[in-house]
């Protein structure tokens, strides 16, 4: 598992291909770098930085409004007012140094930061470059923009590689991910050695009740309960350990939770 984790991260971070700078979804910002030019005339080819009121000074035209607007939406109002310096202008504009672009990480679960987007990446791409987040609780995880929650639960996107939940990240997004606050599975009832166990990726129910000893001769293997919380409710899931020993029936062996409660119950006989 984590091998293909780490191998489907490096193949993401391949993805990462630059920011083209004409591209249409890219909104230019204070303090971000542009080249300008015109074709056919060189005194209108130049560099300039978006001051912090939002606007370029343009050779012939002064003060021009940059931030707001995509690249190709500053070429066309360019063009559309160069006309009365040039015939027929043909303008482009390059996004050459992005300093306006960032997303938020909070939370707790990892260390907390700003990350610059100097180039289209999703949410994926970004987990991947975050490091360890064994201490992060993906589940409760989401993605604030525009004050709304637009992505939530990123355990099944990182852990379980279901790309197809992918979603591209936009300046001003905030990554939400609280720190895993319980790290153990709790068994309990008739088992040797009643016992907190750390919990880890993909422990199934029966590796916990081994790693407490196994059942007493009082417990009733068909009947072993997970409490396991899910936001404010509580859910039930019955185990009959028998079914997995004596038929085979795997689903009975399910697959635990951080914080998970398993309880083997006493046969009355």
């Amino acid at each position: 598992m984590r091998i293909n984790l780490m191998a489907a991260c490096i193949g993401m971070l391949f993805l990462m291909t630059p920011l083209a700078s004409g591209a249409a979804d890219y909104v230019i910002g204070e303090g971000d770098g542009l080249d300008i030019s015109v074709w056919g005339v060189k005194e209108l080819t130049f560099s300039v930085k978006v001051r912090p009121d939002g606007k370029i000074t343009v050779p012939g035209l002064g003060d021009v409004a940059a931030s707001g607007a995509t690249p190709k939406e500053l070429q066309v109002s360019l063009g559309t007012r160069l006309r009365e310096l040039v015939k027929n202008p043909i303008v482009t504009v390059t996004v050459r140094d992005i300093t306006n672009s960032k997303v938020y990480i909070y939370g707790g679960g990892i260390k907390s930061g700003v990350y610059d987007l100097q180039r289209r990446t999703t949410l994926l791409q970004l987990l991947c470059t975050l490091g360890e987040v064994k201490t992060a609780d993906l589940r409760r995880a989401y993605l604030l923009r525009n004050g709304k929650r637009v992505k939530e639960d990123f355990y099944k996107l990182f852990i379980k590689g279901e790309s197809e939940n992918d979603i591209l990240l936009e300046s001003g997004d905030s990554l939400f991910i609280p720190l895993l606050l319980d790290k153990n599975v709790y068994i309990l009832g008739a088992v040797l050695t009643p016992k907190a166990v750390e919990y880890r990726e993909g422990m199934r129910v029966m590796e916990a009740i081994l790693e407490a000893g196994g059942f007493t001769k009082f417990a009733d293997q068909d009947d072993i309960v997970i409490r396991r919380k899910v936001g404010q409710k509580e859910q039930s899931l019955e185990v009959k350990a028998k079914k997995l020993f004596k038929q085979g029936d795997l689903s009975q062996n399910l697959v635990l939770e951080a914080g998970d409660y398993v309880l083997v119950k006493e046969s009355l006989f």
